[in-house]
């Protein structure tokens, strides 16, 4: 096993009713980095087991008591998604074959190879703890305030926004995204349900892109010959249908979807939230969909603001994303000089967040190294060193601010909010110190 492979000492209940095997599979599952949990009885580890346990579970079948098929189906009416390896003996495979058919993750025959049971114990363990992430997310998705939270920013274009999600997001009409890759578009729309009465019904979203288009309208409208499951605007009754790349819809499922929208009348039993991720200069949305679809896609339009035009946002965003990668690479935080803060604000960000996010995760590990800079790192993520420079331009008082935002925070760090040190280091008398702190959303308490 290598170390990228080698669990972070994930839990593994270990549950065999013979001492002896339950001795010597947790021993090995401790030696290949695992934090194993021995149980003489399935009725001893339903104890230790909740719906969010961090692990996976290894159980014999046959033990006095309740067996390993009727924990199997206790754990898997717990959680469905919790992996559980069955330990059989030679003439249990075809009821080991029927436990996997009820959820099982996997099995081992005895006499088994202790190898073979880690490298099952490890994808178990990794596939819960992407099954946990994707609960989290899902939580957090539908978690109105929580989402909100992400949407930061005290920009006026983000302030507008925030407002204009939470008016859109009580509606009942449909709703059109248009912005610049790497706006966040998708998040909003999550937002926009999340907030609003829909926000316990199903949000249900699919992309318009590189699909074939006989395969997508009966994803769309059905019937769903494959599967044999709903059509997505019978999945989404009742919540949001969320249409990713609208612009890239043909001619004839345009039609369909208007036909579609106009027969649920109002208010509508699914609500569409259409996002257009193409931004070719010469080709707009309104230009891609019929116009009588666009009129009824963007009776409410939101367009989001691209991070060049957030201006101290950036800087705010920057530092956060920081500090959340030196957290997660064990390293301080770089300190940005008032260089830094200039070429950041300059950039032209045609990747936007996600190029922020991008630039900020090697920013630390170059810091973390000893070598770099932003400047550079900004520079070498685009073209050429010209282009790094934006064409907008920006009000001189948004870099004075932003410099003076990032001299003062910098400093602050480096004395641990000693206002006396910062005042001599900076020259400011404490009065004008105390009125910049308040003017950015700096507190001492935070350096101390």
């Amino acid at each position: 096993m290598t170390d990228t492979d080698r669990p972070r000492s994930a839990r593994i209940l270990v549950i065999d009713d013979e001492k002896d095997m339950r001795q010597s599979i947790s021993q090995w599952l401790s030696l290949s980095g695992f934090q194993p949990e021995a149980h003489a009885s399935a009725e001893e580890a339903l104890r230790a087991i909740t719906p969010d346990f961090p692990g996976a579970v290894i159980t014999d079948i046959r033990m006095p008591g309740m067996d390993g098929m009727a924990l199997l189906k206790r754990l898997m009416g717990i959680d469905a998604s919790l992996p559980v390896i069955l330990i059989t003996g030679h003439g249990d495979v075809p009821m080991a074959v029927e436990a996997m058919r009820l959820g099982a993750f996997d099995f081992l025959e005895k006499p088994f190879d202790p190898e073979k049971m880690t490298d099952l114990a490890r994808r178990a363990v990794k596939a819960r703890a992407m099954a946990l992430e994707n609960r989290a997310l899902r939580q957090e998705l539908a978690d109105g305030k929580t989402i909100m939270r992400r949407l930061v920013g005290a920009s006026p274009v983000m302030t507008r926004l925030r407002e204009d999600i939470l008016d859109y997001g009580q509606a009942d009409g449909h709703v059109l995204i248009d912005g610049e890759t790497g706006t966040g578009k998708t998040m909003v729309a999550h937002a926009l349900h999340a907030v609003g009465p829909r926000a316990g019904k199903r949000f249900v979203s699919v992309s318009c892109q590189g699909e074939d288009e006989g395969r997508l309208a009966a994803r769309l409208f059905g019937p769903v010959k494959e599967t044999g499951g709903l059509p997505l605007i019978e999945e989404a009754r009742g919540g949001t249908l969320c249409l990713e790349d609208v612009e890239a819809l043909s001619p004839a499922l345009q039609a369909r979807l208007l036909t579609f929208i106009n027969e649920q009348g109002a208010p509508a039993a699914t609500r569409i939230v259409a996002i257009c991720n193409n931004h070719a200069p010469d080709r707009t949305v309104e230009d891609a969909l019929r116009p009588d679809l666009y009129f009824r896609l963007a009776s409410m339009k939101l367009t989001l603001p691209p991070l060049r035009a957030r201006g101290e946002d950036i800087m705010a965003l920057f530092q956060s994303y920081a500090e959340t990668f030196a957290e997660e690479y064990g390293c301080p935080a770089p300190d940005l000089s008032a260089q830094d803060a200039a070429h950041l604000l300059q950039a032209p960000w045609p990747g936007n967040i996600r190029q922020l996010i991008s630039i900020a995760e090697q920013v630390v590990l170059q810091s973390r190294r000893g070598s770099g800079s932003v400047i550079s790192l900004v520079m070498a993520d685009n073209e050429t060193a010209g282009s790094a420079m934006t064409t907008e331009g920006k009000p001189l008082k948004e870099y004075v601010e932003a410099f003076e935002r990032t001299l003062i925070d910098t400093t602050m760090k480096r004395h641990k909010g000693s206002i006396v040190a910062v005042m001599e280091e900076l020259c400011l008398p404490r009065r004008t110190l105390n009125e910049k702190m308040a003017k950015y959303g700096l507190s001492r308490s935070d350096y101390v």
